[in-house]
């Protein structure tokens, strides 16, 4: 499918490709969407305490991810920090923040969607950067924070709760996902089996390191929350789950949320269509599979 870009939703893509297993197939799913404008993937840290190169080990991600797809070098790649913010006043500089700068200052009549599967740092450190983007045609989506109204342990939160901070107390448009959501996204092992693993080098993968991160866990699994997959969702269709407008809360270093009444309102979703994003992302792999084979043969 080809679209005028006038009809392409602009998106940046952050993610901490490597923390779990679910970040991959949201990354798969955005680039096989021909309404985005995809002006970058950028990968992002994901604290300490799984790795001590974490933003190295999802830039390797995403780059594996491309491999497997044939995109390598037909797809931007930009980093962003390295680690958290320092304090709310210390933005964490990167080429990934600056080239958010450079996109949402662009005089360009589409909203720029960025969209965080983990950490806000980046959007912070733009906008402690360049405070002129909170007032941009610009809408940042981050599936993170915990259950409303009180807040609480939550792992995108965890990772950078000064930049969560600076973002919603900034004005800037904010569409949230949060944990009560992004938890109901599971899919089971047959599932996989049939719907993904068939399809391709990166079908195959898909699966096969989503099993070994299982396979790690303490309890018997035979599923996993796709729990990134809403961002995605969200972009291609911002009515694909309820949602209502709420007072920016603020968060405590025990994350909760602090609501204070003195930021702008944000978008929070309270449900979503999970059969829409699934079906959405195992249409559009088999489609790119059968693509590829087509092209094989052509080839030979």
């Amino acid at each position: 499918m080809s679209l005028p870009p006038s009809k392409m939703v602009r998106v940046i893509l952050n993610t901490d490709a490597k923390n779990e297993a679910d970040d991959q197939y949201a990354i798969v799913q955005a680039l096989l969407t021909p309404m985005f404008d995809l002006h970058c993937i950028m990968p992002a840290h994901f604290g300490r305490k799984k790795s001590a190169h974490s933003l190295k080990d999802s830039h390797d991600e995403v780059q594996l991810l491309l491999d497997l797809m044939d995109l390598k070098g037909k797809v931007r790649v930009i980093d962003g920090a390295e680690d958290t913010m320092p304090d709310e006043r210390t933005p964490a500089d990167s080429a990934g923040a600056r080239f958010i700068i450079e996109q949402v200052m662009k005089d360009d009549p589409r909203p720029l969607h960025v969209a965080f599967l983990g950490p806000l740092t980046d959007m912070a450190a733009a906008i402690l950067m360049e405070p002129r983007i909170v007032s941009r045609n610009v809408r940042v989506v981050w599936i993170g924070g915990g259950v409303w109204p009180v807040g609480g342990q939550e792992y995108n939160l965890s990772n950078d709760i000064a930049a969560a901070n600076v973002v919603f107390r900034s004005g800037i448009e904010i569409w949230q996902i949060p944990k009560p959501l992004y938890r109901v996204m599971a899919v089971s092992y047959a599932e996989l089996r049939e719907r993904v693993e068939p399809h391709g080098r990166i079908g195959k993968y898909l699966v096969e390191q989503l099993i070994e991160h299982n396979a790690h866990r303490p309890e018997p699994l035979e599923h996993r929350s796709l729990g990134d997959s809403p961002a995605i969702g969200v972009m291609m269709y911002p009515e694909c789950g309820q949602s209502d407008w709420r007072a920016a809360p603020e968060f405590n270093a025990l994350m909760n949320y602090e609501h204070t009444g003195r930021n702008r309102t944000v978008k929070v979703y309270t449900d979503i269509d999970q059969r829409y994003i699934h079906e959405d992302f195992f249409a559009k792999l088999a489609r790119f599979n059968r693509g590829v084979q087509e092209l094989a043969k052509f080839d030979g």
